[in-house]
């Protein structure tokens, strides 16, 4: 458990802090509480970490709508909260790595590095997986929490807690561009201008995509988009039957270049279908969001013309390689932080009104 607990009353004693220990709580649909939270002991290989900066993702505003997603289930009260840095506070005797005071962002997901899937490298994939607020599992929007040393990863003096918590995000683009082998001579198109999207245009520059286009249904995001570098921002519509026609102008935005990579960050039936169409015979198109659980796409025609369809989950071994990209200034993630609050009972439910509301916000941050 992201050692913040598992169940509200898992949690043993607090290790040791000196006020009590307050977090966000999702007690019932739509509803947030600042609460108590106790921490479980400090074990010898862990640290305790006082939050400073935590993102508010499209999951978390999922649990607070409707308190599931998939087969995930919130059946008793549950910490919020999964992108997010701090400093640390307090060592176990065993870490040797980090010291208190060092500043760090924390990798959520911690896996039982026993099972086939951790011993093969994919560890992101375990069965077992304890990862923050995803139930029974409590979150990080806390003032402390206790995690594995080994899951926090030290910042540069030059990287900020606010870009640090954004490391969550951007592992994701930059697993979709290693799974989807976007590289120096890979033309990339990516479905959808929200967060995760603008992430993975993000990563895909900084992975050396010569041209990138994105396409999405809402004006405002894509210029965002062209703002942090696409190539191209197509406005697409969400009817199906329009999908043909955008495939061709999206092609012609990007000059009439193959489209080598497609990266689906919505994952519709029709964000998919359009990716699938677009990419060249060849290519890879990777399913990055999960819009729809069951969708109808023209899978023959994929076959015939041999596109590879590969998908993600989270991320594996990405927190080193986002924060040198955010150390060497290959990306910069700090324009996708457009609301910030601190952490009140009123400005945790406005954070997430807003996060919730979409429009001009990307990332929600905020400062604990």
């Amino acid at each position: 458990m992201g050692k913040g607990g598992q169940g509200s009353d898992a949690a043993a004693a607090a290790a040791g802090e000196v006020e009590e220990n307050m977090a966000a709580w999702l007690v019932a649909k739509n509803t947030l509480k600042i609460m108590p939270f106790k921490l479980p002991p400090l074990g010898p290989h862990d640290v305790r970490v006082r939050m400073k900066a935590v993102g508010i993702c499209g999951s978390d505003v999922h649990y607070l709508r409707e308190m599931r997603i998939a087969h995930f289930v919130v059946k008793e009260p549950m910490v919020i909260g999964h992108e997010c840095a701090g400093v640390i506070e307090a060592v176990g005797s065993g870490v040797k790595h980090l010291a208190a005071g060092d500043r760090v962002a924390l990798e959520p997901g911690i896996s039982c590095w026993r099972c086939r899937h951790c011993r093969g490298g994919r560890y992101n994939l375990c069965d077992d997986m304890k990862f923050f607020a995803t139930p029974p599992v409590h979150g990080s929007l806390a003032n402390q929490i206790v995690h594995p040393a080994d899951l926090c990863f030290k910042l540069p003096d030059n990287v900020s807690l606010e870009e640090g918590a954004m490391c969550e995000p951007l592992s994701v683009g930059v697993h979709a561009c290693r799974r989807a082998g976007v590289g120096p001579e890979t033309a990339v198109l990516i479905m959808g201008a929200g967060p995760i999207g603008l992430v993975a245009l993000l990563a895909a520059r900084a992975f050396g995509a010569p041209r990138v286009a994105i396409v999405d249904v809402d004006e405002h995001r894509l210029g965002v988009a062209k703002s942090l570098g696409a190539d191209a921002a197509v406005k697409v519509s969400t009817r199906p039957e329009d999908a043909a026609e955008e495939v061709a102008r999206i092609q012609a935005a990007l000059g009439g270049a193959e489209i080598d990579v497609s990266l689906d960050c919505a994952g519709f039936s029709k964000t998919l279908a359009t990716a699938l169409e677009a990419t060249r015979p060849g290519g890879r198109v990777c399913l990055v969001g999960m819009g729809h659980n069951e969708m109808t796409v023209p899978l023959t025609s994929a076959a015939c013309r041999e596109v590879d369809l590969v998908g993600i989950f989270r991320y594996k071994d990405t927190w080193p390689l986002c924060i040198e990209f955010l150390r060497s200034g290959k990306v910069d993630v700090k324009p996708l932080i457009t609301h910030r609050f601190g952490f009140s009972q009123r400005e945790v439910e406005e954070a997430f009104e807003v996060s919730a509301r979409g429009r001009d916000a990307i990332k929600v941050m905020f400062n604990l």
